[in-house]
């Protein structure tokens, strides 16, 4: 029964994601099934294996759902495997081949990932916490003179990163269709890099990459302690921007505060616009719901959400749109199943696993950036050596709540403190204990920082 249920989830991924993207990074994949609510699969290669689990496995496992099978998570081992379809070829022999192969067949085969066709700019829900990153992200894809290079956007799990960039290439493509336009992760970068080592031809990989119009990489941190590649990286940074060519990044943190990125790099990456996805507030993620529920409904038109649902949802799930969306997607394919409206009850039975998971938990990367809003300061100025009372007090309090509100470790708070050592943390926790007894705006600093963070 799984195997059927495998052959509806790849109609439906080839459906959704295109020919292309399909027979590249689903067909060479080998199901095994499904053993303790875990759907698993073999992959020809540790990258493809590696690369449909980041992209692509909570899709997979939501598709799963749909058609009747609940699992947890998906897993991906590596070995000898043949496509599922035995007609197809899988794009692993295509990118093990030396890069002059690949620079032969011309720009139609820039190496690449596949663009999602639900990422566009139509898609995207715009609301304060992401209107200057929508904004930059509108101007670039227009083309014409570069106004700023690179554009940097950055932002934790599932706040709309990587939605923007594939929107960027998708209108970009559209208005030119002889631009070349490159989409790729760091982690695919590096990968064609060594391969190019590998086989001798770091020039033909060098022409590749600097003779594109747009490029774009995503999840640069990747790329960090990783010295050969991050040399690589600069010069090409470098000879794109000479060409005036257009560059966009992405990242999980600004480019200050990436440890083991080069300081090279990060000035680099600093020269453009760099832009912060915040995390969503109630307003935006209700869009979201209302953008997605109205999608949704084209595929089960018989299915009702009554009122209230939508709201409890944008306030219960903050942290990830990802995990909104999805919450979204099980309730109708549970309420579709079972012929049952979707009431509040309903919603948290099916739901209770999302919910619990939901609930709300402080980083102190949230710490640090609310810290340094509060009292007017860069973050890059907490992280920094500075000793200046005006950063050392916030960088206290901040390291203060990260005691006092995440379960993180004295170490481990001190490396996100600019990679200081945990008895700074310990000094830092006695101080402003010490403090507040004493100085009532340090009090209600505290207090008013704490309030905003655990909201």
């Amino acid at each position: 029964m799984t195997t059927d249920v495998w052959g509806s989830v790849q109609d439906r991924l080839r459906n959704d994601l295109g020919a292309d993207a399909f027979k590249n990074w689903i067909e060479p994949l080998i199901f095994e099934g499904v053993s303790g609510a875990v759907a698993k699969f073999r992959a020809p290669t540790g990258f493809l294996g590696n690369w449909v689990s980041r992209n692509y496995s909570d899709k997979i496992q939501t598709l799963f759902e749909e058609f009747g099978i609940a699992i947890a998570r998906v897993e991906f081992a590596t070995g000898v495997a043949k496509p599922v379809v035995a007609s197809a070829t899988p794009t692993t022999k295509v990118e093990a081949q030396p890069v002059a192969q690949a620079r032969a067949t011309g720009s139609k085969a820039l190496p690449g990932s596949p663009l999602d066709s639900r990422f566009t700019f139509d898609n995207f829900v715009v609301g304060k916490p992401n209107e200057l990153a929508h904004a930059a992200a509108r101007r670039v894809s227009e083309g014409g003179p570069v106004t700023f290079n690179p554009l940097f956007l950055y932002g934790g799990v599932g706040l709309g990163k990587t939605h923007l960039m594939h929107a960027i290439a998708w209108d970009a493509k559209r208005r030119n269709p002889d631009a070349k336009v490159l989409y790729l992760s760091a982690e695919q970068f590096m990968y064609r890099f060594v391969q190019a080592l590998r086989f001798k031809d770091t020039m033909s990989f060098k022409e590749l990459f600097r003779s594109v119009d747009l490029l774009m990489v995503d999840d640069v941190q990747f790329i960090a302690g990783k010295d050969s590649t991050q040399d690589e990286f600069f010069h090409t940074f470098n000879a794109l921007v000479d060409q005036n060519k257009q560059i966009v990044i992405s990242a999980d943190r600004a480019p200050g505060e990436i440890d083991g990125l080069e300081e090279r790099i990060k000035s680099r990456l600093q020269w453009g616009l760099v832009v912060d996805l915040h995390p969503t507030d109630y307003e935006l993620r209700l869009g979201i719901l209302q953008t997605k529920a109205e999608m949704q409904a084209k595929h089960y038109p018989e299915v009702k959400i009554v009122d209230g649902v939508m709201e409890f949802l944008a306030h219960r799930i903050s942290t990830n749109v990802r995990v909104l969306e999805g919450a979204l997607t099980r309730l109708y394919a549970f309420a579709s199943l079972v012929g049952r409206e979707v009431t509040l009850d309903v919603a948290q039975e099916c739901l209770a696993d999302i919910l619990r998971a939901s609930d709300r938990k402080v980083t102190v990367d949230e710490i640090i950036r609310k810290v340094a809003d509060h009292y007017n300061i860069r973050m890059t100025d907490i992280l920094s050596p500075k000793r200046a009372r005006a950063v050392a007090r916030p960088r206290q309090v901040g390291m203060f709540l990260a005691k006092t509100l995440t379960s993180k470790s004295l170490p481990e708070i001190g490396r996100r403190f600019g990679g200081r050592d945990h008895t700074t943390v310990i000094h830092a926790v006695k101080k402003i204990e010490e403090l507040r007894s004493l100085d009532n705006q340090i009090a209600e600093d505290v207090e008013l920082l704490r309030r905003m963070l655990e909201a």
